[in-house]
């Protein structure tokens, strides 16, 4: 049975460490955890996560309706929820607003692969989703085509949401992006990102195997993609108005055709762009 105020307690706790970071200032972001099929926990709406108390903390069914609490459930809880539904191993789910990561998400930028191994290991490809006005169902909506390949999702123009089987670990993977964001602009400031090789990238990705972390890129529907380039969610860019501006992909040699990725086309006038950008940069 599910210790509902140690679980009220540990989102306090979350809460606390999201303002003390700067990932939620004021009254922003909010904090979830599942404790049965159809019952969540949930942070207030318009309470700083810095200060939360047990007793601040609202009780949801799986519709959104608030069913405990004396403070108003937060806007954003359809979000939530339809991470839950769609994902039954999901037990907690984490919404903020980290600086570095939110960046990325205004800027429309691609989180750039090959760079740190523990990216690669713990996070994979992170995705952006298109953007919706922030509190309805066609907002939470937008995590659907990214939901059940990764475990945390930028918000265009908004912010970042993690999950995983603990609120602990759904926040560990917040932290983990935005310290990774906010060293590829300290490194894009000095003048250089080096990548290392697909092949490095494909050692890490056997190691994640068999440590039992799932990865889109480990299963055959994208053996043959280009490893370094984005290339699981690069479909939904279009839509969603990213493009690797700031970051080009690394390497010159266009990835070879199939399931799930770009195509030669695609590849050969990506190729293309980024060696005209290149030049442009290297010109300025």
């Amino acid at each position: 049975m599910v210790n509902a105020q140690k679980v009220k307690e540990d989102i306090c706790d979350i809460g606390r460490r999201l303002y003390n970071k700067g990932f939620a200032a004021a009254n922003d972001g909010n904090i979830s955890v599942r404790i049965s099929d159809q019952h969540v926990l949930c942070t207030p709406t318009m309470h700083s996560k810095g200060f939360l108390k047990p007793d601040d903390i609202c009780t949801i069914d799986m519709t959104g309706k608030q069913i405990g609490g004396r403070k108003k459930r937060s806007s954003e809880a359809l979000l939530h929820l339809e991470i839950y539904k769609q994902r039954d191993d999901v037990k907690s789910v984490v919404h903020c607003h980290p600086p570095h990561a939110t960046a990325f998400a205004i800027a429309r930028e691609p989180i750039p692969q090959c760079v740190l191994p523990e990216v690669e290991v713990f996070l994979g490809d992170v995705p952006i989703t298109k953007y919706e006005t922030p509190g309805g169902q066609k907002f939470a909506e937008t995590i659907i085509p990214f939901v059940k390949k990764t475990n945390i999702i930028v918000l265009a123009n908004h912010g970042t949401v993690s999950y995983g089987e603990s609120v602990e670990r759904a926040y560990w993977l917040t932290e983990i992006l935005d310290s990774y964001c906010r060293v590829l602009m300290l490194a894009r400031n000095l003048g250089n990102v080096a990548y290392f090789s697909p092949g490095q990238e494909r050692e890490l990705l056997a190691l994640k195997d068999k440590w039992g972390f799932a990865d889109p890129r480990n299963t055959p529907e994208f053996q043959n993609c280009d490893i370094c380039g984005n290339d699981i969610f690069r479909s939904s860019w279009k839509e969603s108005g990213v493009a690797p501006r700031a970051f080009p992909r690394p390497g010159a040699s266009a990835p070879p055709s199939g399931a799930g990725c770009t195509t030669d086309q695609e590849a050969l006038i990506r190729l293309i762009t980024d060696r005209v950008m290149d030049e442009l940069r290297r010109q300025a």
